[in-house]
């Protein structure tokens, strides 16, 4: 529908519409009652949308917290941030996952280095998007003990790996680094709730709290 739905000022303002017919369309900044059934005498300038206090769309439920801008209600009091899929070998089953935390906004890549390469090259994208003097690496040895050292970095692109006895490098990696695209997260601040936040929210929505792009 083209209109553009606009919700009601409070919920006082609409009907209930216990799965009927019967709702509540805007019309001059007030709210008339209605019946979708042979009503002509409603007013053609009015918002072409229904406002329900109480409806069940498919598995889709509202129950009189719910408008086109603002969501009203509980979801994940602890704020942890994880998915919740089909389990991918298990019949019947489904896989939950938490995400990891921490003080910044980082990104990582990881991999492997064998058959003689000594270079972990950082992805293209990597360019503008981190603070190259954030990047840690970690190698994991495979087979046998190394001795393997972050050699140098250049340039916040590749990495060079040596071994330290002379060894076929041979290795797992992990680089982490953090975003520069965004201001610093302040990690720890005085209020009781995250609204009270000190810097902008705009890059970031907070689970169980905010899904807004204010700031």
């Amino acid at each position: 529908m083209a209109e553009e739905f606009v919700p009601p000022s409070t919920l006082a303002d609409t009907k209930d519409c216990g799965g009927s017919t019967t709702g509540t369309k805007r019309t001059d900044l007030k709210f008339i009652s209605y019946s979708t059934t042979g009503d002509t005498s409603y007013p053609g300038d009015a918002c072409g949308r229904l406002v329900h206090g109480n409806a069940q769309i498919d598995n889709l439920q509202v129950n009189q917290t719910c408008t086109a801008t603002t969501f009203q209600g509980t979801i994940n009091q602890q704020a942890w941030k994880g998915f919740d899929i089909k389990h991918p070998n298990k019949k019947g089953q489904r896989l939950r996952h938490i995400c990891l935390e921490g003080p910044e906004a980082g990104i990582y890549v990881r991999g492997r280095l064998e058959g003689g390469d000594n270079r972990i090259i950082l992805p293209d994208y990597w360019h503008g998007l981190i603070d190259p003097n954030t990047i840690t690496v970690s190698l994991t040895q495979i087979g046998s003990s190394q001795d393997l050292i972050v050699d140098k970095i250049e340039w916040g692109k590749t990495i060079y790996i040596k071994s330290g006895n002379a060894s076929a490098i041979d290795c797992y990696y992990t680089v982490h680094a953090s975003r520069i695209d965004g201001e610093p997260l302040i990690v720890e601040y005085q209020g009781e709730t995250p609204a009270e936040y000190p810097g902008g929210s705009r890059q970031f929505s907070i689970s169980g709290y905010d899904y807004d792009a204010r700031g």
